[in-house]
């Protein structure tokens, strides 16, 4: 049975879960504004688009393409599909696959099933990228995380579990991060946020959705914490 109440609290693997989950954000908070997290930074805004067009495909729409800049932008192209359900999935798409990487990251197994589900990912996206840099990015996320299989399995430097980790974290605080640059610091009034307020007839500003936004995606995160406690219970 599931150890919902976390009783007996906390174990050596518990310990090491949250003290590598929080090196994990301080890192990345630390180096924000460094070109050490770059790459980092351009896959986690890969799979913020890569969730637009899901979204797109689960309302029978149509994606075009995808494009990733080296200024850490993103755009997709979709017709058709339900608009309001596409423009919040790359906030919310972003810090809930953070949440299930940083979830694969507890156990071996689920790890490799993460890093496996993400290499054939990016290998069918290279396909139908619109930039080269979209392209650059597929292509050395898909050698970096065969070196750290190969590494993985051969040798005794065992860290595909903390990049996993690694990546579901820069998820989940890059969604946050983002909503708050684009919406509060400088205000770009071309956000998923400002649009969605357009074309939704509820009385709340692109702000307000981002703030909500914001929250949500923090849930997200919470709530990979807590369940990852429990799977390691």
């Amino acid at each position: 049975m599931p150890n919902w109440e976390l009783k007996h609290c906390c174990k050596h693997e518990q310990i090491v879960f949250l003290a590598t989950l929080g090196v994990c954000a301080v890192v990345i908070l630390a180096l924000w504004r460094t070109v050490l997290l770059l790459p980092f930074k351009l896959i986690t805004v890969f799979i913020h688009e890569a969730s637009h067009a899901i979204a797109c495909k689960l309302t029978c729409g149509h994606v075009e393409g995808i494009q990733v800049h080296a200024n850490e932008g993103g755009t997709t192209q979709t017709s058709g599909g339900v608009y309001w359900f596409i423009l919040p999935a790359g906030y919310l798409g972003s810090a809930f696959w953070g949440m299930v990487l940083v979830l694969a990251s507890t156990k071996l197994l689920s790890a490799r099933i993460a890093a496996g589900c993400l290499v054939v990912t990016l290998i069918v996206v290279l396909f139908v990228a619109k930039n080269w840099t979209l392209r650059g990015l597929c292509i050395g996320f898909v050698l970096f995380l065969a070196v750290v299989w190969i590494l993985q399995e051969t040798t005794k430097i065992k860290i595909l579990r903390y990049i996993i980790l690694f990546i579901g974290v820069m998820n989940s605080l890059f969604s946050v991060y983002d909503i708050y640059d684009d919406l509060i610091s400088r205000r770009v009034n071309s956000s998923d946020a400002e649009k969605f307020a357009e074309v939704c007839p509820c009385p709340c500003t692109g702000v307000g959705w981002g703030v909500i936004w914001g929250l949500i995606s923090f849930l997200f995160l919470c709530g990979a914490t807590y369940l990852g406690l429990v799977i390691l219970s």
